[in-house]
């Protein structure tokens, strides 16, 4: 599997390097090149730095092979157009998209992607904790 990941963050990381270890083969765009430090030393994938709201940084990444693209930048509009992009233009089969407010989620109805809200997975494990201890 060919398996495209932006944002290199602390999410963005932590899912390459589980990937990688997988021995999938992963891609991971960041605008910033340290970010790229996050990746652990037994990380196997490439690494691109620069904006994936640029189709040649896109292309770069051979976003046209992928089976999966992860958008986890800490930026929700970025997230939503890269997600249109990889989606609509790419028809990319699977795009997942960290969405930090879960009002924007109301972005991303019209497309085929699939959205995680952490506050709303955090609150949601919580109440399943709760309920459980009952």
């Amino acid at each position: 599997m060919y398996i495209l990941i932006i944002g290199c963050g602390r999410t963005g990381s932590y899912l390459a390097n589980l990937l990688s270890k997988e021995e999938e083969n992963v891609v991971v765009i960041d605008k910033d090149a340290t970010s790229f430090e996050e990746l652990s030393a037994e990380f196997t994938g490439f690494t691109v730095e620069g904006d994936a709201t640029e189709i040649e940084v896109l292309k770069d990444a051979k976003l046209a092979k992928a089976d999966s693209v992860v958008v986890t930048t800490d930026d929700d509009n970025v997230n939503a157009m890269i997600a249109q992009i990889a989606s609509e233009l790419y028809q990319v089969p699977k795009v997942l998209v960290r969405v930090l407010d879960s009002q924007k989620e109301v972005i991303y109805k019209e497309l085929d992607v699939i959205t995680m809200t952490p506050t709303s997975l955090l609150v949601d494990k919580f109440k399943d904790e709760i309920v459980r201890s009952v």
